[in-house]
Order: C-alpha cells, then sequence, then structure tokens
C-alpha cells in the first residue's frame, strides 16, 4: 500500500528519516487503548476506585488503604502486563519476519518451552529464588535457542527448516518437562504447575523490574535494528549487496527475539499466543506488507492486558492463569489461521 512519507534530515546526511504518518494511526490507536483498559484494571477489583481516587493514589494522595492497592497491588501487575506483551509482541514480529511465515513463531517454534525447562531445572533441583527461576529460564531458552539454530544450519538457518526442527525440539522439551515433573516432589511439582500455567498473580516491582528493564533495552536495540531485519526481507542476496552481512544480522536478531521472550517467560511463565497473533493483527490494522515492531509491540501489550483482565473478572472472585486465557483465545486463532492458509489465502 503506497502512503505519503515524511522526510527529516537529508538523505546523504547523518540524520534521514522517514515516517509514514498513515502507518503510525494503529500504534496511536493501541496505545490509546492500553491507556483506557490500563485505568480499568487500576479501577476494578475487590476494592472497587473511581477515576479520582485512581489518579489521586497514583500521586500518592487519598487513604493509606487506596495507595497500597493501587500502587503496590496493581500497577505492577498492569505494568509487567504491558511490558511482556510488548516484549512477546516485538518478538514474534522478528521471527514472523525472519523466518517469512505466519507460523514462525517463538512459542510455536518452541523458545518459551527451553525457557520453561530452565525454569524446572532450577525448581525440581535446589527449589530456588524467584530471581534464581528467571536465571534459570533465561538460560533454557537461549540454549533451546541455539540447539535449533545449531541442528537447522545449512548453509545458513532459514524458513521452514527452522519452524520444524524448533516444533521437534519443543516436543522433545515438552516431554522433558512432564519426566522433571514426574519425578519432582509434591511442593517443587505444585510450584512448577503454578509458574507454567503463566501467571501474573502476586506480581510486584521487586518480582517485575529486572525482567522489565531487560525487555526494555532489548525492544530499544531490535528497533534500532529493524532496518536490517527490512533488508533481510528482500533477501540474503539483496542484503549481502547493500552491505549487510545477512547471516550475521539474521543470528543477531533472533538473539534478541529469544532474549524477549525468554525475559517475558522469566517474569511471568510461559505465556501463550500473544507473540504469533500480535504482528499479524498489527500486520492487518495497517495494511502494509510488513510488521512494524512497534506496532506488534502495543498490539501484544493490549492482548496480554485484555487477557489478564478477563482472567482477573470473568469468574470473579476465582482467579485464572493468563495462560490459560491465551491458549483459549489464541487457539482458536490458530485455527482460523491454518484454515485461511489451507483456502490458499495470503497470511
Amino acid at each position: 500500500m503506497k502512503t505519503t512519507a515524511l522526510r527529516l534530515g537529508r538523505p546523504d546526511g547523518r540524520f534521514n528519516l522517514r515516517i509514514h504518518p498513515g502507518r503510525l494511526w494503529p500504534a496511536l490507536l493501541m496505545m490509546a487503548a492500553c491507556a483506557v483498559l490500563a485505568l480499568l484494571s487500576l479501577r476494578a477489583g475487590a476494592l472497587h476506585l473511581s477515576v479520582e481516587q485512581v489518579w489521586a493514589a497514583l500521586q500518592g494522595q487519598g487513604s493509606r488503604l487506596n495507595v497500597a492497592v493501587v500502587q503496590q497491588w496493581r500497577l505492577p501487575r498492569v505494568a509487567m502486563a504491558l511490558v511482556i506483551g510488548a516484549a512477546l509482541g516485538m518478538s514474534g514480529a522478528i521471527f514472523q519476519s525472519l523466518l517469512r511465515n505466519p507460523l514462525g513463531s517463538p512459542d510455536v517454534v518452541g523458545f518459551n518451552t527451553g525457557a520453561y525447562t530452565g525454569a524446572l531445572l532450577v525448581i525440581t533441583t535446589i527449589g530456588g529464588s524467584h530471581f534464581q527461576i528467571a536465571g534459570g529460564a533465561l538460560a533454557g531458552g537461549l540454549a533451546s535457542a541455539a540447539l535449533v539454530y545449531l541442528l537447522a544450519w545449512k548453509r545458513g538457518a532459514q524458513g521452514m527448516r527452522l519452524i520444524i526442527i524448533g516444533i521437534a525440539v519443543s516436543a522433545m522439551l515438552s516431554a522433558l518437562n512432564s519426566w522433571l515433573l514426574i519425578n519432582a516432589s509434591l511442593e517443587a511439582a505444585m510450584s512448577a504447575a503454578i509458574w507454567g500455567a503463566g501467571t501474573l498473580n502476586g506480581m510486584t516491582w521487586s518480582k517485575g523490574l529486572p525482567s522489565a528493564l531487560f525487555c526494555l533495552l532489548a525492544m530499544l536495540a531490535a528497533l534500532v535494528l529493524k532496518p536490517r531485519m527490512r533488508l533481510l526481507e528482500m533477501g540474503d542476496d539483496c542484503a549481502n549487496a547493500l552491505g549487510v552481512p545477512a547471516e550475521r544480522a539474521r543470528l543477531t536478531l533472533m538473539g534478541l527475539g529469544v532474549a524477549l521472550i525468554a525475559s517475558a517467560t522469566a517474569a511471568a511463565g510461559p505465556i501463550a499466543f500473544i507473540a504469533l497473533a500480535a504482528p499479524q493483527i498489527a500486520q492487518r490494522l495497517q495494511r502494509a506488507r510488513a510488521t512494524s515492531p512497534l506496532t506488534a509491540a502495543w498490539t501484544g501489550a493490549l492482548l496480554l492486558l485484555a487477557a489478564d483482565y478477563a482472567a482477573q473478572h470473568l469468574f470473579y472472585p476465582r482467579q485464572l492463569p493468563v495462560g490459560v486465557v491465551t491458549i483459549c483465545i489464541g487457539g482458536l486463532y490458530l485455527l482460523w489461521l491454518l484454515l485461511r492458509q489451507s483456502q490458499g489465502a495470503k497470511p
């Protein structure tokens, strides 16, 4: 779709930026929807607050109970839902762009399964703290990605070969996860099962901030490398001809994508289908051939925040893990996507 572009700077100068106003509105729409839903999430709960009470509590004013509820209980959960959702959405956009396949999502390929394996090993062997579990998840995600990359290597790691090997490695890791759970103590198995469902229940600033900072840094790096991602979409020969080493750029972007999914998994457990659906929804909103990582990030943030709101209030006072909600919605989306592809429709 051809759009009018605003150019800032000079084409041959150091500062050269092109802005497509027609492609900005989906991101702005998602940002506005996130703000509205975040406000609803801060208001709703056992203690229902008005907008004025929420605003006052955010500034540290009002009753001590209201301030504690908003700043210490609800705000960390909302903030982490936005950051983790954005990380999942951007990770999905990176992988779907590199693999040129809408099914090339890191959770389908199995990188979050590897992160789950790393966390399970920590829980079942040493019963580690939250930070040790997060470290195990990060190491597991990176190790599984390295294994998939090496097994898929054949003059480079590309496309369907990497997806199929990723699914195979994910299946083996799932079997290993089941074996670890069966052989774990009852206490460790229950702790692992709760974490493995993917939940934001009990999220606090101390638990979420390390992963959030890591996610934000990785997302910033991915945005800086966005031009290289666009060149890779044109093909390795074209990227090499324009002076960008294709395989090195692909490996760097894959590393960032894996870091995003692993750090998100480390914070809240494996949350499926956000990385798969967010880039596709963003691409349809933009009506563009390529997905903007920024729009995919805002779409992922909105999807996860909406799923967490539903998980909290759909069967109130009982709360569901947010991973259960995303699996239910994502399963239907994946079925629809596969049916469209089987009918020859464009993804």
